[in-house]
């Protein structure tokens, strides 16, 4: 069975809003951070998005001749899945959108054959998807920065689900990547 991983950028404080990216992820780039972002990429088979994280990436990716850090041919060419119930169609190479029944068609692309599929960005997805048990394994990569305001990943009230880490990896600059598992 394929795993599910979501994937993270976010603060201190849990913010991993893309409008305010220029202050909280910009002045963290080193090597290290590229290399782990190149990583994730080449050992995912599949990738999910929510509908918002989908339009944001879709028109820049898509559009990405230069290949130097191997990221856009790997984005380009591997089967992407958007979550959306109003996305009529998604003009992104390889891509499907899923308009319904949406926990269920996940756990059936896990049964699929195949590595890793990792979701990115896609706040309120990854919460519909934690609910519904269907996450193997979280990366967030921490940067050492609380801004204060922006959107957030968890937000008040969201479905409380206890983690197990299971492995951590400093990268330059002081940001951290922790690896978790759900403790069940």
């Amino acid at each position: 069975m394929r795993k599910l991983i979501v994937s993270e950028w976010i603060t201190l404080d849990g913010v991993f809003d893309a409008e305010k990216m220029g202050e909280w992820f910009m002045p963290y780039d080193s090597e290290s951070r590229q290399a782990y972002i190149q990583e994730c990429h080449r050992t995912c088979d599949a990738i999910l998005f929510g509908r918002k994280t989908y339009e944001m990436l879709a028109p820049y990716w898509s559009a990405m001749k230069n290949n130097e850090d191997g990221v856009a041919d790997k984005l380009n060419s591997v089967p992407k899945y958007v979550v959306s119930s109003t996305l009529e169609k998604a003009d992104w190479n390889n891509t499907i959108v899923i308009k319904e029944n949406i926990a269920e068609e996940i756990g059936k692309l896990k049964q699929l054959p195949g590595n890793e599929i990792m979701l990115e960005g896609s706040g309120e997805l990854v919460q519909l998807l934690m609910e519904a048990d269907l996450v193997d394994e979280y990366r967030f990569m921490v940067h050492p920065i609380i801004i204060g305001s922006g959107k957030r990943l968890f937000k008040e009230g969201m479905y409380a689900a206890g983690l197990k880490l299971v492995k951590t990896q400093p990268l330059e600059g002081g940001v951290v990547v922790l690896y978790y598992q759900s403790s069940k």
